[in-house]
């Protein structure tokens, strides 16, 4: 890329597929995005030369913060087999689709001083296109930026506005990598840090450096995120909350109260704490998982999370009751729904350098299942396992490989409310023979100049929707992705 003709070539070209993929999201209406995740772009640089990893320089050392990104994402998928569909149905038959979702983050340092750094945190978010069949039919959806609702258009929305708080508690201080959510490079070992205002609880929870960036790294909901954690969020994935985070040396802790949707999957937020909140707690170990078996340079983490959510939701025993007494034509837990209903859930993420390129991940996750799925997505357990292989070993720094295989589940209301026809806001093929939902996932993701990125991604589902009658289905996909 040193050759300038061949420069201008390569930027003119990445102008025009911007310009496609703006002209077919201006085309068509979003459907669902259900969370944005950490920090997309990598740690802000100064370099100047082609294998800088964003666009322009960043401003290492600024009060300011001004950085953006642009994900374009393409997906098909060939005919399956498929028996039968119903109204919440992965489609059988195959198809294609294109999303953009654009963000622009902006930052101030309103104190500077480490031991006493406040942020102030904006960030402004355009989210359009459509999922494969709506982001309908299946647990692990294929595409984390998709927004399910169509009505709520690409018009640009304030997706985060924050305090970001530190308050120290030593004056020995750290290297800190600076993000798009705390803008210092430097702070206290021991301290206690406070995040107030709008929000996506997977900001700041169930983080894995292998597994949580939908725009680097996997695709699926259920990779990127535990599937099994009904975390509290509108339909584009964020909420209103408080984060209080406690960090030491080698662990920290973490406490979030958040707002629940007043319907499930829904756009508004229920404001009154006292019927309805998500409340979340996590504990995170940076110690080798395997001790003295790998070199002490071989970083390891665990991370252990549980939540309660409460909300206005339904059993799904007591919508089959309504069915089979004949008090409900069809199964419908919409008309079962009581406030002061408890849904709670556990989660374990644990990741692994085994080599200066290999990474490996796992998540497993547990929820109670009887009440209705609401704010995430229709899954009850999860177990997931998978790893990174970075380009560094064959001279490309920036590249990367990734192979994941996750399990999904639900427990036996779900799985009967299903099948005697009911729906879900994912879920409904009219009818089930239940099989667990697995899913293989693989990707490149090479960096081809400076802040641009493409990735191909391989994504092959068995038993979608836990519907053991139909698939599997294999989704393809290319991305392109712009660290501005």
């Amino acid at each position: 890329m040193r050759n300038s003709y061949w420069k201008r070539l390569f930027v003119g070209g990445c102008v025009m597929l911007l310009q496609g993929g703006f002209a077919a999201v201006a085309q068509v209406q979003p459907t669902e995005r259900p969370a944005q995740t950490v920090p997309d772009a990598p740690a802000p640089t100064a370099d100047t030369d082609d294998a800088a990893p964003t666009m322009f320089p960043h401003w290492e050392h600024s009060r300011f913060l001004i950085a953006g990104q642009a994900n374009i994402v393409f997906q098909s998928d060939g005919p399956f087999h498929s028996p039968y569909e119903g109204t919440n149905s992965f489609i059988g038959r195959g198809e294609y689709k294109t999303s953009l979702l654009g963000t622009l983050y902006l930052g101030a340092q309103l104190r500077t001083d480490p031991k006493t750094e406040t942020d102030a945190i904006f960030n402004l978010e355009s989210a359009g296109g459509r999922g494969l069949s709506e982001a309908l039919g299946l647990a692990g959806f294929t595409n984390l930026d998709v927004v399910r609702n169509p009505n709520l258009g690409s018009v640009p929305y304030m997706a985060r506005v924050q305090l970001h708080q530190t308050i120290g508690f030593t004056d020995k201080m750290v290297e800190s990598t600076r993000t798009q959510f705390s803008l210092a490079t430097e702070v206290p070992e021991r301290r206690l840090e406070f995040y107030v205002g709008k929000m996506s609880l997977p900001d700041y929870l169930d983080i894995n450096n292998i597994g949580s960036d939908s725009h680097l790294q996997f695709l699926n909901w259920t990779v990127d995120n535990n599937g099994a954690w009904d975390y509290a969020a509108d339909t584009r994935g964020y909420t209103y909350a408080v984060v209080t985070e406690y960090d030491d040396k080698d662990w920290s802790a973490r406490y979030a109260l958040a707002l629940m949707p007043t319907v499930a999957n829904g756009i508004n937020l229920d404001w009154n704490l006292r019927r309805a909140s998500g409340q979340n707690w996590e504990f995170e170990l940076r110690k080798p998982l395997l001790g003295s078996l790998l070199s002490p340079d071989r970083k390891g983490v665990v991370r252990v999370l549980s939540f309660v959510n409460h909300a206005h939701m339904g059993l799904y025993r007591d919508a089959i009751n309504a069915y089979l007494s004949g008090e409900d034509p069809t199964p419908e837990i919409t008309k079962h729904e009581k406030f002061g209903a408890v849904k709670y859930g556990f989660g374990l993420n644990a990741e692994q350098e085994l080599t200066q390129y290999l990474r490996v991940f796992t998540r497993l996750g547990w929820n109670e299942g009887q009440h209705e799925s609401y704010a995430y997505t229709e899954v009850d357990q999860t177990m997931e396992f998978g790893g990174d292989y970075s380009g560094r070993a064959w001279s490309r720094p920036n590249d990367k490989a990734g192979l994941t295989f996750v399990t999904n589940a639900i427990k036996g209301d779900h799985q009967e409310y299903l099948r005697l026809g009911g729906l879900g806001f994912l879920l409904g093929d009219g009818k089930l023979n239940y099989a667990r939902e697995d899913i293989l996932e693989s990707y490149y993701n090479l960096h081809a100049w400076r802040g641009v990125y493409y990735a191909f991604d391989l994504q092959f589902i068995d038993h979608p929707g836990y519907n053991k009658d139909r698939g599997p289905a294999l989704v393809e996909t290319v991305r392109m992705h712009v660290d501005f």
